[in-house]
This record gives structure tokens, C-alpha cells and sequence, in this order.
């Protein structure tokens, strides 16, 4: 059935006729840790592919929190991209769509989504705007890569790349919920959520699955420059990997980046775990590790060392994952407004100035 003749407001919008096309990757792209890349789209540089395992390689081409910054005076808006597909329980817009957000009084508001349909997509994302100078920013796919990024505007307006935010960024390395499995669009990603909020850029290094500060990722990750590193692993880490790497992975990042701060975020409580009971005792058990180490490396005073504790991240209704673990928008939500708050604090220690 084609729903969208039943209902015109399910119809896609075909772009105009004559627009003249802009590379997107000629405009400023946030979210990216290297510039050493095969894609500008591509989350971990050239030389990872030989050091960290393949599942992560095949992620890390996902440009999950990656997002394209402009500014155009355009009374209309077209995007052009590759790439269409979609999961058993993630949406299509989610997994492969484009997000447009607008800065309007002063914050980010979500303006426009653009939904996949083929290989290259091509839709109108507004029409008809008044002709003002605005600042946009498009979220690309959480699970699907892109090889090229297109906007599309009348020739006779501009559009320009948008200046870079000068602020260290956040990064945040985890698994499947960090990536943003399973929001219904890219901007409903926790770590996007933040980055609004914050007005901070952020780095999304989550890896479906594979969240297990495995050696190479987090030798990788010492070479970046972050205000905070959030470690958000457990769910992809059972008790042998947490006694084998977390607590050697943080000393690393430490002692590679001795003034970043470092937040541990405990694991969510499952919302099927009330009645499975192998389910609660994982998420008890892992929590019980991660306090531990924190407690061990406080003792020693290590520096700037921070714990997130789940004092109700994604809520006690069970109405925030489509399967127990993976969150909808309502549970980004929810755990964004928990997360929140530990983090301005952090900024604030680390002298950085945010909303």
C-alpha cells in the first residue's frame, strides 16, 4: 500500500527545478575526530583500519553524529545523498535519513528530516522561507554510509560554510546507544542532544556492539583533545573485559590527556530486567565494577576521574527502548536530561563556558 496516496502529508517533496548544487563537504563538517579520513563522512582515520578490530572499521564508516554546518539567506533547501536502508526496529530516517536544524532565538531547533527512499535520495527540506541570512545544521545518517552530500539552493542565493565552534569538544565512546540505535531521526542521538544543549561540538565514537575499549580504539582515542571523555561501555562489557581493560583504558587516556576530564557512565537499567533476572544481575554486577575502579583511581587522587551514576537515566515506566535496551526518542530524552547536569558541572570545572 502507498500510504502516500491515502495521505498527502506523507508525500516526499520533490526539490525544485534549476537549483544550483553545493558539495557539502566544502562547508564546515562537525563532529569528526581526524581529518586523516577516506570520507570526509568517515568517523576514524585511514590507519585505523590495521589497528582496531574489523566490526569497528565497518562502524566507524557510519557518520553517526557527524553534521554539516551553513549558513544560506535561501528561501528553499534541497539535499542530495546516497545510501537507503533500514532495520527490523530502527527506522529508515533514523538509520539512513538527513536532519535539518535551524538556530533560532538563540537555540537549535529541528526544522526539517529528509526521508530515504533510493540509492541517491534527493528531496526539498523547505520552501518558501523569507529571505533571512540563517545558520543550519544537517545531521547525517546514524547507520548508513554516505559517500557525497549535495544542498541545492536557487543560484540566485548564498551559502556559505558555518565557523567552526572554538570550544574543545566532548567526546563520547560507547556502543550501540551512543551510535543511536534506535532514534527515529540523527538528531535525536543522547550525543547530539547534548551538543545542542551544550553548545559544545561532540564526537560520536559509539559502535554497535563493539564498545569494548579494545587497545586500538583507545590508543586512537588518546590522540584526540577532548574537554571530556565519556565512556559509555558496559553494555557491550561483561565482567572479564571490565577486569582486563577499563581500568587499564582509563590510566591510558589519563595519562595521555592528564587535563581532559574523564566521565564513567554507569549501565542503564535494562526495562525488561524487573521481571529477567540475569538481566538486573548484569546491570548490578557491571555497575559494582565500574564504582569500584572509580573508587580505586579516586583513592590515588587521579585527576579530573568523574562517575555518572543511573539514578533513573531512561525512567521506571518501561516506555523508553523498543526492546529492553535500545532507546526511542523518549528514552534519548531522558537519558539526555539526566546526563546533562554532570556534564555542564564538568565544563564548569574545566573553565569552559556553556549554555
Amino acid at each position: 500500500m502507498d500510504i502516500s496516496k491515502l495521505d498527502k502529508n506523507m508525500l516526499n517533496k520533490e526539490p525544485e527545478k534549476n537549483l544550483t548544487w553545493y558539495d557539502a563537504a566544502n562547508l564546515s563538517i562537525e563532529g569528526r575526530g581526524w581529518n586523516d579520513t577516506e570520507s570526509p563522512y568517515y568517523r576514524l582515520p585511514s590507519r585505523a583500519a590495521d589497528t582496531v578490530p574489523p566490526p569497528v572499521w565497518t562502524l566507524s564508516k557510519c557518520p553517526a553524529g557527524i553534521s554539516i554546518r551553513f549558513s544560506t539567506n535561501s528561501t528553499s533547501l534541497a539535499v542530495r545523498w546516497t545510501g537507503v536502508s533500514a532495520m527490523s526496529h530502527m527506522t529508515a530516517t533514523g538509520v539512513s535519513g538527513v536532519d535539518l536544524y535551524v538556530r533560532h532565538e538563540n537555540m537549535w531547533r529541528w526544522l526539517a528530516v529528509g526521508r530515504p527512499r533510493y540509492e541517491l535520495n534527493e528531496t526539498a527540506m523547505f520552501e518558501d522561507l523569507p529571505e533571512v541570512k540563517r545558520d543550519f545544521m544537517l545531521y547525517l545518517p546514524l547507520y548508513n554510509s554516505v559517500h557525497k552530500v549535495e544542498l541545492g539552493i536557487p543560484s540566485s542565493f548564498k551559502i556559505e560554510p558555518l565557523q567552526a565552534v572554538v570550544k574543545k569538544p566532548i567526546v563520547f565512546y560507547g556502543t550501540s546507544i551512543t551510535q543511536g540505535g534506535c532514534a527515529s531521526r540523527p538528531g535525536m542521538c543522547y550525543t547530539s542532544i547534548l551538543g545542542r544543549w551544550l553548545d559544545v561540538p561532540v564526537i560520536n565514537l559509539g559502535f554497535s556492539g563493539n564498545g569494548k575499549m579494545d587497545a586500538g580504539i583507545m590508543d586512537l582515542l588518546c590522540e584526540l583533545d577532548p574537554s571530556i571523555y565519556v565512556l559509555d561501555c558496559l553494555p557491550n562489557m561483561n565482567e572479564s573485559l571490565i577486569l582486563e581493560r577499563m581500568e587499564n583504558g582509563i590510566r591510558k587516556l589519563h595519562s595521555a590527556r592528564p587535563e581532559a576530564h574523564i566521565a564513567l557512565v554507569e549501565n542503564i537499567l535494562y526495562c525488561d530486567s524487573f521481571l529477567k533476572k540475569a538481566r538486573m544481575e548484569h546491570c548490578i554486577s557491571v555497575n559494582r565494577m565500574l564504582t569500584s575502579i572509580h573508587e580505586k583511581l579516586s583513592k590515588e587522587r587521579m585527576k579530573n576521574l568523574h562517575y555518572i551514576k543511573d539514578t533513573g537515566f531512561i525512567g521506571n515506566d518501561g516506555e523508553s527502548t523498543v526492546d529492553g535496551a535500545h532507546l526511542t526518542d523518549l528514552g534519548y530524552m531522558r537519558f539526555s536530561e539526566q546526563l546533562i547536569g554532570p556534564l555542564k558541572n564538568i565544563l564548569l570545572q574545566a573553565g569552559i563556558d556553556n549554555k
